[in-house]
């Protein structure tokens, strides 16, 4: 699999603590990634279709709330399985990166 773009990765990490209807996603990836990532509905929804199709997420119910119409969805296992290697990729690259600039401070005291 092909790394996740990171509001892939931050919809599949809103719904890995549970079912959430749409708004309740767009909230929590704001929440999740300081403000920095704000997805349109239009843009979510489409996102939620696509990982639908790809197995990552699933339909979970819908219920109608003060006249309007909420879908919540789930994480699949198949979902958590690849946002647990995403993740896992993610820390191994961040994990280099410190490395690799420890080794760089330390070469530049050596000068």
């Amino acid at each position: 699999m092909s790394p996740m773009r990171e509001p892939t990765f931050l919809i599949l990490t809103a719904l890995a603590v549970g079912a959430l209807h749409g708004w309740a996603v767009i909230q929590e990836v704001a929440k999740l990634s300081g403000g920095r990532v704000l997805i349109p509905a239009g843009t979510l929804y489409a996102a939620l279709e696509r990982l639908t199709a790809e197995g990552l997420v699933e339909p979970d119910r819908a219920e109608i709330v003060d006249g309007r119409h909420r879908r919540y969805y789930r994480l699949t296992d198949c979902g958590a399985r690849a946002l647990a290697a995403d993740a896992d990729r993610q820390h191994r690259n961040a994990a280099t990166a410190v490395e690799r600039l420890r080794l760089r401070a330390a070469g530049a005291g050596a000068q």
